[in-house]
């Protein structure tokens, strides 16, 4: 068994969170490898690092791997995708962060779950992803040109809003007055698009959102689309440039730019556990099992 362990960031819960996941690996005669800058924060914060000195470093990944963990939040896994592309290597995540509707082992369930995926009680939930061009060409974006749970336009160094030119498969949809504009898979519906209003989308739905943000005209409301919709944006506003960002990662572009987003042509593997299921997620993380009248 080929692992891949990938995070971000480290603090208390991260710490027990190694440990208990490192000794398991152990135990199972694992082939573990540490993506190498998580290798070297580990390095220096653990002070049981050296009790996993047979594990070895990674800073990309092969077909080989059999599946990768990711230590962190949600935003732990959006970059874990950045090495797994589209290699087909299933992920699992073990939340040391808040919410977590995509990381959703916690600290207790370690070794069950890793043993689960070795004995094989799991199921695969593939996730579609979007992926992005730009005419003219941005390097920022064509060398990492896919997002999990959405693109997002916003506005840059200024107050005044932006105006969003959209059209989908070439037909002209509006022109959205506003401080940007997200385009979200099902994956992302749950993230900054819920929290602009967008609607819940179980993941295997085959559909996307466009969900603008703080819209000034008021009728603007979020729009559930085809996933095999082209949709594709100009953006306008008073000064000369505005943002994109491909889940976390973010560039900038001059206002005028035609930016192409469609489906991606391949899509990222999610482990899930047989005990869990994202209606499951929704009442825990949304915490509507908080009515006393269920």
């Amino acid at each position: 068994m080929k692992v891949a362990v990938f995070g971000r960031f480290y603090n208390e819960t991260t710490t027990i969170s190694v440990e208990r996941l490192f000794s398991y690996l152990l135990k199972k005669n694992a082939d573990a490898y540490i993506e190498t800058e998580f290798f070297n924060l580990i390095k220096s914060n653990s002070p049981n690092l050296d009790d996993y000195t047979s594990f070895k470093t990674f800073d990309t990944l092969d077909t080989s791997f059999d599946f990768l963990v990711s230590i962190g939040g949600d935003g732990t896994i959006l970059r874990a995708i950045v090495f797994v592309k589209d290699l087909g290597i299933p992920i699992i995540g073990i939340n040391t962060g808040r919410l977590g509707f995509l990381a959703t082992i916690q600290i207790n369930q370690i070794e069950s779950a890793i043993q689960n995926i070795i004995d094989g009680k799991y199921k695969i939930s593939e996730r579609s992803l979007l992926s992005v061009e730009t005419e003219p060409e941005n390097k920022d974006i064509s060398g990492l040109n896919f997002a999990l749970n959405e693109v997002a336009i916003s506005r840059k160094n200024t107050t005044s809003m932006i105006t969003v030119e959209t059209y989908l498969d070439d037909e002209y949809l509006t022109s959205y007055w506003s401080d940007g504009l997200i385009v979200s898979t099902p994956t992302g519906s749950t993230g900054y698009s819920l929290s602009c209003g967008g609607p819940v989308i179980t993941p295997s739905t085959n559909s996307f959102v466009l969900a603008p943000i703080a819209p000034h005209n008021l009728s603007a409301r979020p729009l559930i689309i085809p996933d095999s919709t082209e949709i594709h944006l100009k953006v306008a506003g008073r000064e000369d440039h505005h943002l994109v960002s491909l889940d976390s990662r973010i560039t900038t572009l001059d206002n005028g730019t035609l930016i192409k987003i469609k489906k991606a042509d391949f899509k990222i593997k999610m482990i899930d556990l047989l005990n869990e299921s994202f209606l499951d997620t929704l009442r825990k993380k949304l915490l509507w099992g908080e009515d006393k009248r269920n």
